[in-house]
C-alpha cells in the first residue's frame, strides 16, 4: 500500500504569462479538500524552504498546494520589480486561473509572505475572484493599499513576529482598513522569518487552522 507521501501528486508546471512564464510546484494530496496557492515575497520563490515546510503541513491537512515563480530570474534582481505590486497580482491572477481551470469547483485559498501578502490582497479584492480564505505570514498588506483593503471579503489571517516591530504596526494599520471576517496573530519572540526554533511551525498551524475552518470537507482529487 502506497504511503500518503507516495500518494501525493507532484508536477512542476509552467503557466504562460504573455512574454514571461510563471513557474510552480503543484503537489496535490489524494483527498483535497482545497488549493491554497503561494504569492511568495521579494526575493523568494518556490525554493523558499519556509514556504514549502507551510506548504507540507497543509498537504499533511488534506490541501493542495500551488508554490509559484511570480518573478523571472531577471526580475527577481531589479528591487523595483520586486516592490511591483500591480505586476505580482496580475502574476497571480494568471496562476489563480490556470489552477481554477485545472482543479475545477475546489476551494481556492491564497497564503502570501512579504510583498506577496498584497499581491494576495489586490486579487482577492477584484470582483469576480472567489477566494475562500487568505492568510498572510510576515506580509505587507498595507502595499495593497486601503482602497483594494476596504474591498476585500475573503476572511483573512494576518500573521506577524511578536519582535517584527515595523511590520508588526504596518499590519496593525492595514487591518484596521479591513471590514471583512479577519484575524491578527502575533507570534510571541519571532522577527520577520520566524527563524526562531519553534516559531515557523506555530505560524504554519495558525495558517493550517485558518484554512481547515474555511475549506469544505476533503474530497477525492480530480484525476
Amino acid at each position: 500500500m502506497l504511503s500518503r507521501e507516495q500518494q501525493t501528486m507532484r508536477e512542476l508546471v509552467a503557466i504562460p504569462d504573455g512574454v514571461a512564464s510563471v513557474e510552480g510546484l503543484l503537489e496535490i494530496p489524494p483527498h483535497v479538500r482545497g488549493m491554497v496557492l503561494f504569492a511568495h515575497g521579494s526575493g523568494s520563490g518556490r525554493h523558499s524552504p519556509r514556504n514549502q515546510f507551510v506548504a507540507q503541513q497543509l498537504q499533511l491537512a488534506d490541501m493542495g498546494t500551488l508554490l509559484v515563480d511570480l518573478l523571472t530570474p531577471e526580475e527577481d534582481h531589479d528591487t523595483q520589480s520586486r516592490f511591483d505590486i500591480e505586476l505580482l497580482a496580475s502574476r497571480l491572477a494568471v496562476a489563480a486561473a490556470w489552477l481554477r481551470a485545472r482543479q475545477a469547483g475546489v476551494a481556492l485559498g491564497l497564503f502570501g509572505a512579504s510583498t506577496g501578502a498584497a499581491a494576495a490582497l489586490r486579487l482577492a479584492a477584484q470582483a469576480g475572484i472567489d477566494v475562500v480564505a487568505l492568510v498572510s505570514r510576515g506580509g505587507r498588506p498595507d502595499l495593497a493599499g486601503n482602497e483594494a483593503l476596504h474591498r476585500v471579503r475573503a476572511p483573512t489571517l494576518l500573521i506577524v513576529g511578536g519582535d517584527d516591530d515595523e511590520v508588526l504596526a504596518l499590519n496593525q494599520k492595514a487591518y484596521a482598513q479591513m471590514h471583512c471576517e479577519k484575524r491578527l496573530e502575533i507570534v510571541a519572540g519571532a522577527t520577520h522569518l520566524f527563524e526562531e526554533p519553534g516559531r515557523l511551525e506555530e505560524a504554519a498551524m495558525l495558517a493550517v487552522n485558518w484554512f481547515s475552518f474555511h475549506f469544505p470537507r476533503p474530497r477525492p482529487r480530480h484525476a
